[in-house]
């Protein structure tokens, strides 16, 4: 409300736009708030000095009050290519957009009708240009324009459509629906960083599973985490996609419940059987099994890194969790305290449960790992003495007696 009304005290018109409208009107308590003007990027911070401004492609104003960010957008200008103002790739992907408008012009410019309504300080109204009180009433999830159109100027609005309709529980149009088949290999132009940021809001936001299967559904998975739809495509007895969804349901579950999550596990889980498979072709060529998970390790977040750019340690702590799976069968002597006190452990060890809720590891195996967890330093010494006795000893192989020469006199 201060950026609001210290703008129009300044001489400018300003309106809360979108996302937080939306949501206030579901009764829903927004994430952040977004501020649209006509003052310019350079007015606006003019204006504030606890101001910055961001962005190349579309310059914005960043109003910091303490943790908070409020986001301060100029009205954009409608699109006309004819006159250069815009640049486009030869898909139509919009490259360039630096034009400054008028609010009826910002308004086409907005991906959903349902977030492009304004809200009006000067009388307390609800401005809407494209009908989004009538979708958000009929809880539709509508493009604004020509869809085809605008899912060529930027691709990741199939993704964002998804999103958003899964979220507000609405429905898609069926025209928005319907290009959506043919357009989803243009997600293949995106940058790898920025799918990366998007796949987190999809799966982090509380609603994982629906996301899921809605992404699948219209091929759109496969262009996130190409390896993972290829191990879904080849299941055998619902594995790996009972593994995936139950991961997902955690996820979900430990949302709701304001428990943390760790990005680098549910994409773990995506990739595991990948890895597992490629491993098994490592093995077959000699490899010893370490060797061959590591190799494996590598060989698949290096093609995954291609569709999404996620940060160097998430990879490492991925490649920690596949490769201490094989540890949890190694038991004997000093290896289980050595495998507890490791950093990934407890991730590691959530990642066995999920193997073993889902057929992938033995039920027994995690059981005991619980066990010793929480078992006293007596009662682990027996649980370790105990795996020693019945695991197979192995012989010890002879060493054959070496015939020394002797020399006689």
């Amino acid at each position: 409300m201060k950026v609001l009304y210290r703008l129009k005290n300044e001489g400018y018109d300003a309106y809360l736009v979108g996302g937080c409208v939306r949501d206030l009107l579901l009764g829903r308590e927004p994430k952040d708030f977004d501020v649209a003007t006509n003052a310019s990027p350079e007015q606006v911070k003019r204006a504030f000095r606890n101001c910055r401004l961001i962005g190349r492609r579309f310059r914005l104003a960043h109003v910091f009050y303490g943790q908070e960010i409020i986001e301060v957008a100029t009205f954009r200008a409608s699109s006309d290519e004819e006159q250069g103002l815009q640049k486009v790739d030869q898909d139509g992907r919009l490259l360039r957009d630096n034009n400054y408008g008028t609010i009826e012009e910002d308004v086409v410019r907005r991906d959903f009708t349902v977030n492009a309504l304004y809200y009006n300080i000067k009388d307390f109204s609800i401005v809407d240009y494209v009908g989004g009180m009538d979708d958000h009433r009929a809880g539709m999830m509508r493009l604004i324009g020509d869809p085809e159109t605008r899912y060529r100027e930027d691709p990741v609005r199939m993704i964002r459509l998804v999103r958003f309709a899964v979220k507000l529980g609405f429905s898609i149009n069926a025209e928005c629906e319907k290009p959506i088949f043919q357009l989803a290999d243009l997600l293949a132009n995106i940058p790898a960083a920025r799918l990366q940021d998007e796949a987190l809001k999809l799966f982090l936001s509380g609603y994982a599973v629906e996301t899921f299967e809605m992404l699948r559904h219209y091929g759109l998975f496969a262009h996130l985490y190409p390896a993972a739809e290829t191990s879904l495509c080849s299941e055998e007895q619902g594995f790996p996609k009972l593994f995936i969804a139950k991961a997902l349901v955690n996820t979900d579950k430990r949302i709701a419940e304001g428990k943390s999550i760790a990005p680098f596990f549910l994409i773990s889980t995506f990739l595991w059987d990948a890895v597992k498979n490629q491993a098994n072709i490592n093995l077959a060529e000699g490899m010893s099994e370490s060797i061959a998970f590591q190799q494996a390790s590598s060989q698949v977040i290096s093609q995954q890194l291609k569709s999404t750019a996620f940060p160097k340690y998430i990879g490492m702590a991925m490649r920690d969790i596949w490769g201490l799976q094989a540890r949890f069968s190694n038991r004997s002597g000093t290896r289980a305290y050595r495998l507890l006190g490791h950093p990934k452990f407890r991730a590691a060890y959530d990642f066995l449960l999920l193997r073993a809720e889902t057929g992938g590891a033995e039920p027994e195996l995690a059981s005991w790992w619980a066990d010793f967890q929480i078992a006293s330093e007596v009662q682990q010494k027996k649980m370790i003495a105990s795996i020693s006795k019945t695991s197979p000893k192995k012989r010890r192989r002879r060493r054959k007696p070496t015939v020394k020469n002797q020399q006689h006199d």
